[in-house]
């Protein structure tokens, strides 16, 4: 075929397919409605081209993907269902009250140093040991726990706890974030007025400079000056995660400056009997020990009942061998 004759062919194609034609006038108004037709949404600046409001350009040369699936506007698609809504229950839920302690029973506990309640409960309720007091060194809680667990970065339940909570009461949040704080000084005085003895927080606060003069007991992983929003969810006395301890509502709570320990509520009175009488037992040892008046005989029967070879004769002339031996060389 001839140069000419291949011109006039490549023409005559481009004459007969909508998409490549020439684009001006008509033409161009044709092209557009045919795009139209296959269920393209025209935009503002192609409607107006059809409109003849603005001058049309041409358009570049592609291909339709005719695989894909179009819906014109004219066809209803299905609500898409929003998952991030609140929804009522587990996560989302506020009770108002909760089976209390004797009043007279939890101040009795404020005798008792953390670490010896540790002790009568086989070490395996103190809480993780980051959490510790921020504001004053002589800070000491005793008292009921309120419960509150939060979403991350939210502190919504922390506000409606001042609500809930009684005068005595400690709340205790789970705060399920190492990155936003969990409450800072205008809470913690609203806190105070409302007669909550402090909080104790499994993640962080922040204004401290500004909680510290308020002598109001917060304990905390840290510190952090990036604040909550307040929209929820959260859940306030059920039960939550504590520095790893599984804390009830309604718990007894003692923190000072050596830890913090949980007190399950049916316990309790068991648990304080067994203080009491440890304590008394423990008296005269204590006050031999200060007087510089002890023995560590007890530290070898251990070391033999458990097999321990100290002193071995024969071990201990090897060993001579061969240092001297290395100090020969």
């Amino acid at each position: 075929m001839t140069d000419a004759g291949m011109s006039k062919s490549r023409a005559s194609r481009r004459q007969a397919t909508p998409g490549r034609a020439s684009v001006t006038g008509v033409d161009r108004a044709q092209q557009l409605m045919h795009y139209a037709s296959q269920g393209e949404r025209l935009t503002r600046a192609t409607q107006a081209a059809v409109n003849g409001t603005v001058r049309a350009h041409p358009m570049p040369r592609c291909r339709l993907n005719t695989s894909a699936i179009h819906i014109s506007p004219e066809d209803k698609m299905p609500d898409k269902p929003r998952s991030a809504e609140m929804h009522p229950g587990p996560g989302f839920r506020v009770r108002s009250t909760f089976s209390r302690p004797d009043p007279m029973l939890v101040r009795q506990f404020q005798d008792f140093a953390t670490p010896d309640i540790s002790d009568q409960l086989n070490r395996l309720y103190a809480v993780d040991s980051e959490i510790h007091c921020l504001t004053r060194r002589t800070s000491r809680l005793c008292g009921p726990v309120c419960t509150v667990k939060i979403f991350p970065g939210d502190n919504l339940m922390v506000h409606k706890a001042l609500d809930i909570a009684q005068p005595g009461d400690i709340i205790a949040v789970d705060g399920s974030s190492s990155s936003t704080a969990v409450l800072g000084d205008l809470i913690s005085t609203k806190a105070k007025h409302r007669g909550i003895a402090g909080f104790v927080v499994d993640g962080k606060i922040r204004d401290l400079p500004d909680v510290v003069p308020l002598d109001f007991p917060i304990f905390a992983r840290g510190t952090t000056p990036v604040g909550p929003l307040h929209r929820g969810p959260g859940e306030i006395n059920y039960p939550i995660c504590l520095g790893g301890i599984v804390t009830y509502p309604g718990d007894i709570l003692v923190a000072d400056q050596a830890g913090i320990v949980v007190i399950r509520q049916q316990i309790a009175l068991e648990l304080l009997q067994r203080l009491r009488s440890f304590e008394a037992k423990n008296a005269d040892y204590v006050a031999a020990v200060q007087r510089g008046e002890f023995s560590n005989a007890w530290v070898d029967r251990v070391l033999e009942e458990g097999g321990c070879i100290v002193g071995d004769p024969e071990f201990d002339a090897v060993v001579d061998q061969s240092e001297a031996a290395n100090l020969t060389v």
